[in-house]
Order: structure tokens, then sequence, then C-alpha cells
């Protein structure tokens, strides 16, 4: 913690992140959609600043969604008071306080077949108003069970959240996602003695929910995951003296935000409402700002080069809305890597450039794997992405005489 070196100035920081950023080239891509797409903007800045790769978590692991904001905001990834289960945080980020008790889920709306076979772990990526019917249909039927209230709620799309209250539960309970198709849903299985009777309740659950599914064409099935609870996690203005705001339209990374102490700012899900938003509210007293850019990673998931390099693209025309701001740092990079040939998470370096007056230039000429490979901060851990922004914001005091 650098606590002793803090300093409290007017400059102001923004973290532009596009989810899923980083890509890797293979035989069947070639070039990954940052070399393809044209982004005039992110070059200039990239030629004018310091690029480099960050690395999530660390060599060779793959970093969930939750892990991979957390040290962007200069967290331990895997410090065990860090380690804040995806159910808490889609929670949270749909505005729902929970109780200290609360045992959160993340559901998705699945696939199966008549075997009971998973054939989409995502239904097909329903649109969000048949994620609020299907919440609906099952709060509806499902209140209670074995003396615990339950609670379900639409997150977006796909996915939709859970809350167990009552007495005697515990989120040591495994997920019931296999994270595979071809293969049907897990048991709900306990970690531990105490957790059997949240197992059980669970089970009951998805038992309850998939028989009132059934006739769904698409989503007829549920899957439990992120069974958490939530932790106390030390706040980001209490961690470096900020006054940070997020711009983020998805409840995951809204959770996060909340859970660090940020301030909730309402926008819209396209870029330019977002970037639209950021002007709203950059003169309101607040000195970081981060922003969540989703459809890079959605793209990278479904293997969708095209879909990739036409949300950088759309990035990159709409940026001089933020840089009309000037701010005194920008930031930009991912959380993770989604490459397309993988159509998943995983544990490749992020590009990543960072731009102030006093930064200083390396060689890489563009925002691009290739390019950010010349740069000057070569791989270095994303939880020190923050120390790096308040030092070019000079926020951070000579450590010593």
């Amino acid at each position: 913690m650098l606590r002793h070196l803090l300093r409290k100035n007017d400059a102001k920081i923004v973290f532009l992140i596009m989810d899923g950023l980083g890509d890797i080239r293979t035989m069947d891509f070639p070039k990954t959609a940052l070399e393809l797409a044209r982004k005039p903007n992110l070059d200039r800045l990239a030629r004018e600043g310091l690029c480099g790769r960050s690395l999530p978590i660390s060599w060779g692991v793959t970093p969930g969604s939750g892990p991979a904001h957390f040290a962007l905001f200069g967290y331990d990834p895997l410090a065990p008071e860090n380690d804040v289960g995806r159910g808490v945080l889609e929670v949270l980020g749909t505005g729902f306080e929970l109780e200290t008790n609360d045992v959160a889920i993340r559901g998705n709306f699945a696939t199966a077949n008549a075997e009971g076979v998973l054939t989409d772990r995502r239904a097909g990526r329903i649109p969000h108003e048949e994620c609020i019917r299907l919440c609906k249909k099952l709060q509806d039927r499902i209140k209670e069970i074995d003396g615990t209230y339950v609670i379900i709620m639409p997150v977006r799309e796909y996915r939709f959240g859970v809350v167990l209250r009552g007495a005697g539960l515990s989120p040591e309970v495994e997920e019931t996602d296999p994270q595979l198709t071809g293969k049907k849903p897990l048991p709900p299985v306990a970690r531990v003695p105490e957790a059997k009777r949240t197992a059980e309740i669970i089970a009951e659950l998805v038992k309850r929910s998939n028989a009132i599914l059934a006739d769904e064409k698409k989503a007829n099935n549920v899957l439990m995951r992120g069974i958490s609870r939530k932790p106390h996690i030390e706040t980001l203005p209490t961690r470096t003296m900020l006054a940070p705001a997020a711009i983020a339209a998805y409840p995951l990374y809204r959770g996060v935000a909340k859970l660090c102490g940020m301030a909730l700012v309402d926008t819209g899900f396209s870029v330019k409402e977002e970037f639209e938003t950021l002007r709203s509210v950059y003169g309101s007293g607040y000195d970081f700002f981060f922003i969540h850019i989703k459809k890079t990673d959605s793209s990278g998931e479904d293997g969708n080069l095209e879909g990739k390099i036409k949300v950088i693209e759309e990035v990159d025309a709409t940026l001089p809305l933020v840089l009309d701001l000037k701010p005194d740092v920008m930031v930009v990079t991912g959380d993770h890597s989604t490459p397309c040939a993988l159509k998943s998470h995983s544990w490749h370096p992020v590009p990543f450039l960072i731009h102030s007056k006093v930064c200083g230039t390396d060689n890489a000429q563009a925002f691009s794997e290739t390019e950010c490979d010349k740069g000057g901060l070569g791989v270095f851990p994303a939880n020190k992405i923050m120390e790096l922004a308040l030092a070019n914001a000079g926020k951070l005091k000579k450590h010593g005489a």
C-alpha cells in the first residue's frame, strides 16, 4: 500500500476498459481485432503515450471478470479477502442490497435437450425482455424453500440473480455449470458439512425452475454459478484518496464498482451513451472515472472477429467525446483477453496504454498486441496500473528523502 505517499490534487483520471480486449494470432485468426481495426485515435494515444501488456492474475492463470477488474483497481486478485463471488457482484449490480447472511447466486438461463444435456449455456443470448419475463415466471411460483426466502431478479440478457435469505445458510457450495456444452449440469455439492442444507435448497430450486421452464424453447434450464456471500472490501477512496465514479451498464461491473466504493452513474448501453454520460458528470467533483465497454468480450466469446473489430472501431470513432475533455491521465486496456480463437477468457497478457503529459513515449506506433509488445512497460501485473495512473496524475509524493 502506498497510503503514506498519497496526495490530493485536481487531476482527473479516466480508465477506459474494453472487456476481453486482448486476443491471439492463430492459423485461423492470423491477425487480431486490434490489428485489423481502423482506430486512428487509439493509435495516436499509443504513439504519444506508454504501452505494454498487463497480466491480470499471473502467468497461465485465466481470470474471471471480477478478479480481473479488482486487479485493475489496484487490489491483489489472489488475496483471500478480495475473492468475491460472481453472485454477489451480479446481485449488487442490479441495485439490490444484500444482508450479511444472504447467499447470492448468479444464474444462467440455458438450453438443454430431452436428455438434459446442455446445448447452449447462454440460451441463445436471449434478449433482456425475455430475461425479465422468465424471472417473473419463476418468482411467481418459487418464493420459499425449506423456510428460506428465494428472491429472483433479472440481471442482463441470459443472466439472472438469486438471493437466498434465512438462517443457517452457507455459500460453500459447488457451481452447477459444467462450463461446457454436451454435458449435463452438475449437482450442487456442499464443500463443507455446514453447507449441506444450502446445497439441498439449491438442488430443489434447480429442480423446480427446470420444471417451470420445461415449455420454453430456449431457456428451459438454469445453471447456478458464483454462489457467494458479501465480503468487506476496503474502498477505493480509502485506499487512494480518489473520488471515483463508475460508468458501466452491465450489473457485474456495477457490482464490482459498488464494492470498491465508487459512485454508480446511470448510463445507456451504447458506447456513445456511456461517453456522453462521462461528459455529463465530468465536472461533478469526481476525479476518477471507470468506463466499461462490454461488447468486445461478447464478440470474443462468440468467436466473432468482425464483431470485435466493429466494437473497437465504434469506440475509436466516438473517442473524441472523451478526449475533448482533456483528461490528465487516460488509461486504455481490457480486464482480460478473450481470443476469438478460444471463444473464452484466457491467460494471455492484455494490450495496455497510458497517456499523460509526463508518461514518456516508447517504440509502440499503434495500439495492438504486436505494437504493445514493443512498449516500454513490457509485461507487468495489472494491479500496478492504479499506482502508475496515480503517479502520472501527480497524486503520489516522493518516497523517502
